[in-house]
């Protein structure tokens, strides 16, 4: 209960500080499948959404692939139902793209489509995959976004969408050289339940893949737990990130945080801008 006091805590001070400051952000997670964003963002994505930003998520692909036994049209239109409720979950818009799963393809269409979701969005902030990611999709859809990071702000690219006014900041998550942190240690368990709006992948297709399949228990209470599994607390590398952004007395006992990172491109935000960028941060 006090981890949770402390936490409720942060939220009402930080939607003090981003409501007196600045207005709500506008915060857009691309990921290459149904699901991915989810998992990249998903509990940061709920912290915004309780301090009255905007949140978007966006995947690339229909997934139309990803099933050991489902696929095409049927398993598309099953997974686009996910999404959906998953984003119903979250509390985020969920748009899900008709390019075929495993076949993304860095394209210039593709490329034009990013640029205008980015800017219909009018994001401050661009989450997406790192550009070194497993899956050709994931790094495609990297690239793709990379590409957009400068375009989105030049009015003769894509004209039939206005142009945003400044370069947004692009993160990946920080999987690797992490530099910020994000407690979700109050929105862990929300997270978990929309995650498990996709079914097709967290108790069927993924547990397939590595083998677990026959772990997946029946009930919706131990698929829960099920899911939770796919978490590990925090490292030392990650606690010493929450201990620079929250001090000592919060950092210090956060159990679940997501991480991320700057990319080579879009604005290079400062130790201020990203305490705007993220007002769950609140001010020290």
């Amino acid at each position: 209960m006090k981890k949770l006091s402390l936490f409720v805590f942060m939220l009402v001070l930080a939607f003090g500080f981003c409501s007196a400051q600045q207005p709500p952000l506008n915060i857009i997670v691309i990921g290459a499948h149904p699901d991915d964003c989810d998992i990249i963002a998903g509990g940061t994505a709920i912290l915004y959404t309780k301090l009255g930003c905007k949140v978007k998520f966006v995947s690339m692909t229909n997934g139309d692939a990803g099933h050991q036994t489902m696929g095409g049209g049927a398993l598309a239109k099953r997974r686009m139902l996910e999404a959906q409720e998953a984003g119903k979950r979250f509390g985020v818009e969920y748009e899900v793209m008709d390019n075929h799963d495993g076949e993304l393809m860095p394209t210039l269409e593709n490329r034009l489509k990013v640029i205008r979701a980015i800017r219909n969005w009018k994001a401050d902030l661009v989450i997406t995959h790192p550009s070194d990611d497993y899956h050709p999709d994931h790094r495609n859809t990297s690239l793709l976004v990379q590409d957009a990071s400068y375009m989105v702000i030049v009015p003769n690219v894509a004209p039939d969408t206005p142009p945003l006014k400044k370069n947004p900041v692009f993160l990946y998550p920080g999987s690797s050289s992490p530099e910020i942190a994000i407690g979700i240690d109050a929105v862990f368990d929300q997270k978990i339940y929309a995650m498990a709006a996709h079914e097709s992948q967290f108790f069927e297709w993924l547990p397939w893949t590595n083998g677990t399949l026959g772990q997946v228990p029946a009930d919706p209470e131990g698929r829960l737990k099920f899911l939770a599994g796919r978490f590990q607390p925090v490292n030392e590398t990650v606690k010493a990130l929450l201990v620079k952004w929250y001090g000592g007395t919060l950092g210090t006992r956060v159990t679940y945080a997501e991480t991320f990172r700057t990319t080579p491109y879009g604005k290079k935000p400062s130790e201020e801008e990203i305490r705007k960028l993220f007002p769950m941060l609140g001010t020290q």
